[in-house]
């Protein structure tokens, strides 16, 4: 664990996610204080509708669309550290950390794990490398990502801040039973994978690349794979024991939807 004071910093934006609750997933909402030194004191910003008090005497100018920033999130994370207090959240960090390297030490058999530090150990986070996987078999970040779904998770972070990556981020709030069932999804997929690498099934036609399955495509009667419905739509024994989320619809172009905006349905 460290802090500003610790690091030395000159400035310092503390973001208020994960330890300080706030979610960071989906681009944000990010918010949190930016600190400095004494000696940067004087430049600190003003605003343009609101002047508030912490301006410098010459200040940098405006840095924030509202004076105090969104004042809606800030509350969450007082509210949470209040009731937590000092030692609450220093565990909920601490328990971050220990959730990121006991899910790493379970994946890096399967996946290659970008490097951490000299002792093998990361922080509260951890990044799976798919570059050897995608070189070999064709399959790409974004397969892996659509295939969590029809085992019931929602991707973690993609793509970010390597290529062709999943960046994991356990947080404190899941139990160990939880995270085992996110590694067990993930190694149930390098097992599928490895039948592509096999060749018992093709790069084009397998459960990643079809991901996510609907209940519409699994319960039609016409069937064209070269897996089984249950392989598709219930890969794990969970999905069966206590229950499963179906995805709405299946896989779309996003490049193609970013490119193209459309307001309605067009039958």
């Amino acid at each position: 664990l460290t802090s500003p004071c610790i690091i030395g910093a000159d400035v310092c934006h503390l973001n208020l996610h994960k330890t300080f609750s706030i979610p960071h997933g989906g681009g944000g909402p990010g918010l949190g204080p930016i600190c400095v030194k004494k000696h940067l004191a004087k430049h600190l910003p003003s605003h343009v509708v609101v002047e508030p008090s912490s301006k410098g005497p010459d200040p940098c100018g405006t840095v924030s669309a509202a004076p105090w920033g969104q004042a809606g999130i800030a509350a969450i994370p007082w509210m949470f550290c209040t009731m937590l207090g000092k030692q609450g959240v220093l565990d909920s960090a601490r328990y971050s950390i220990l959730n990121a390297n006991y899910m790493k030490s379970r994946l890096e058999p399967h996946f290659d794990i970008a490097p951490t530090n000299k002792n093998n150990k990361c922080a509260h986070e951890f990044i799976m490398d798919f570059s050897d996987i995608r070189k070999k078999t064709g399959i790409v970040e974004e397969d892996i990502a659509k295939r969590l779904q029809d085992y019931g998770f929602h991707a973690p972070t993609m793509s970010w801040p390597v290529p062709h990556s999943l960046m994991i981020e356990p947080t404190e709030s899941e139990d160990k039973a939880e995270l085992d069932r996110f590694c067990d999804a993930m190694i149930s997929i390098r097992k599928e994978i490895a039948k592509i690498e096999s060749g018992e099934w093709t790069a084009e036609n397998n459960p990643l690349k079809n991901a996510p399955h609907t209940q519409q495509e699994v319960c039609a009667s016409e069937w064209k794979h070269p897996y089984t419905r249950e392989e598709a739509a219930f890969p794990a024994p969970w999905l069966l024991q206590r229950g499963k989320f179906w995805p709405t619809v299946a896989r779309v172009d996003n490049s193609l939807g970013d490119r193209k905006l459309k307001l309605r349905l067009e039958e």
